[in-house]
């Protein structure tokens, strides 16, 4: 099986269906469109959901581009039949969105249960990892979505996993340790939701006076905001700070996050103090002076943060708040010493 995917391979993988896509486009804006709207209009159609995805099928079934990719063609495909026919020769496109896209929507949701399922056994099986949800759900969604809309999307299910269906209190092992307790982020979130509801009422209430259509796209909005805070606050507490595997794997929620080679650290200072902030020196929590910190981090090289909806940066530097820091250091530096 013919598994390279050099530049020129990739060209050919992905250019003939763009190209086939480009020139139904050009297709639907000709004359000779203009003069026969009705057949053409199934030509495209069909080219568009079944040959485009067909032909990108097999040109990546002996590579290692997951199959799952097909569904974005898929996707594409209806997007581009849905702008570039006329509504009254949409029959087949509405036939395959109301009978045919909800079966592609069930295996996708199949296949992300299915996945995450077998990362649970895989985290049981192996007791030198510790299974997280966010992780996992990343992974999944890496082989059947495109890269840039993975973040987002994985943040949305997550905000809901951990604000409405994770409930267990979470234990922490020995090698993990937890940032919430004593911190001033879980008191503030929770007065901006309290605030949030309260402005919800006060302004529904006012623009409903101007606009009921307002004051309702206002308060569904508000509404999704708060529960958005309160999933991100929930993932706080569900989400530690852990070291495994010769890693340190950094926390705050599902906010930000970042992955430390023990190897890469200099140096894990117990400090308090305010320091100044920079391109190198960063702070793990989104909160920034809203948050103190008790401990440093200085890496040998640097190293990426990732924050909220896929917001990457660089440190060299990185502060950030842990509960029982002197453990903290303890581990890290024992864990050090080993490797040595």
């Amino acid at each position: 099986m013919d598994k390279a995917l050099n530049p020129k391979k990739l060209v050919i993988i992905f250019g003939i269906p763009l190209f086939i896509i480009g020139m139904m486009v050009l297709l639907a804006k000709s004359s000779v469109f203009s003069a026969n709207p009705s057949s053409l209009s199934i030509g495209i159609t069909f080219d568009l959901l079944l040959t485009v995805p067909l032909i990108y099928f097999l040109l990546i079934r002996k590579t290692t581009i997951p199959k799952t990719t097909v569904i974005p063609f898929l996707i594409v495909g209806i997007v581009i039949c849905s702008l570039i026919l006329p509504a009254e020769n949409q029959q087949y496109l509405n036939f395959f969105k109301t009978w045919l896209l909800p079966i592609v929507e069930l295996f996708i949701v199949l296949f992300v249960i299915y996945n995450l399922r077998k990362g649970i056994k895989h985290y049981k099986r192996n007791k030198s990892e510790t299974f997280d949800f966010y992780i996992t759900l990343k992974k999944t969604c890496y082989e059947i979505l495109p890269k840039a809309v993975v973040v987002p999307v994985v943040t949305e299910i997550a905000v809901f996993y951990y604000g409405f269906i994770y409930w267990k209190k979470r234990k922490l092992k020995n090698n993990e340790f937890s940032y919430h307790k004593n911190s001033g982020t879980i008191p503030l979130l929770i007065a901006v939701i309290g605030i949030v509801a309260i402005e919800t009422v006060t302004v529904h209430i006012l623009l409903a006076k101007w606009s009921n259509t307002a004051a309702l796209i206002f308060t569904i909005l508000s509404v999704y905001s708060g529960i958005q805070i309160f999933g991100f606050l929930k993932s706080m507490l569900k989400r530690p700070i852990a070291i495994e595997n010769n890693k340190l794997f950094l926390r705050y929620g599902i906010m930000t996050e970042t992955t430390i080679d023990l190897k890469n650290i200099e140096s894990v200072e117990l400090l308090s103090k305010d320091i100044e902030f920079n391109k190198e020196t960063r702070k793990l929590s989104p909160f920034g002076a809203l948050e103190s910190h008790n401990v440093v981090i200085r890496l040998k090289e640097e190293n990426t943060f990732t924050g909220l909806y896929g917001i990457k940066r660089k440190y060299r530097v990185l502060a950030l708040y842990v509960e029982d820091k002197i453990e903290f250091q303890d581990h890290i530096n024992k864990s050090l010493k080993k490797h040595l």
